[in-house]
């Protein structure tokens, strides 16, 4: 039986790491999340400015992938969340699809551009993430249509299955992707 790998993505703040909490505890997955690693990076490198954010972004996907490797080799079907680049991030996962022969699966969260501004902001407030996040920033730019912020507004050009669900969904449309994904994991040729 192969290891299927998951991609979570969408912009910041679409509800990417809510969906994929609620996915993880529905499937078993092993979630990495890139910003639980950028968490740590901040902890211990320390805060910077907008380049040092994103070169920290860029750490924290390589080591998402670097774990998932060792996962997908024992079996185990891993779940990235993060805001994946189209035209970036394609290499580095197609190489980990290739390697493990495993299965996948994208799913892209959107939200309006309003909303994720909203909750940009009150994170920014909350104070509960750690402010090299430049949430304050990211929710300003939001605000004012689409710009840096939107990074992961779009599917990477691999193959596989692609799904989509509002960030603002409520269980309705959680049970609706659940359904569709489901469908998906029976009918792969390698079920995960």
């Amino acid at each position: 039986m192969a290891a299927a790998l998951i991609l979570v993505t969408g912009p910041p703040a679409s509800g990417k790491s809510t969906l994929a909490a609620r996915l993880a505890a529905r499937y078993g997955w092993l979630p990495l999340a890139k910003d639980t690693i950028k968490e740590s990076l901040f902890a211990v490198l320390g805060t910077g400015d907008a380049a040092w954010s994103r070169a920290l972004s860029d750490a924290s996907f390589a080591l998402q992938f670097a774990l998932a490797g060792p996962l997908l080799e024992r079996g185990a079907s891993v779940m990235l969340e993060g805001n994946f680049r189209p035209g970036e991030h394609e290499a580095p996962i197609g190489r980990l699809l290739a390697r493990h022969a495993a299965a996948c699966a994208q799913i892209l969260v959107t939200a309006d551009a309003m909303l994720r501004a909203a909750r940009l902001a009150e994170r920014a407030r909350a104070g509960a993430r750690h402010p090299g996040h430049r949430d304050a920033e990211l929710a300003v730019q939001a605000a004012g249509g689409p710009a840096a912020a939107d990074a992961g507004s779009a599917a990477l050009a691999l193959s596989g299955a692609r799904f989509e669900v509002a960030g603002d969904g409520g269980a309705a449309d959680f049970e609706a992707l659940c359904r569709q994904l489901d469908r998906w994991w029976s009918a792969a040729p390698t079920s995960p």
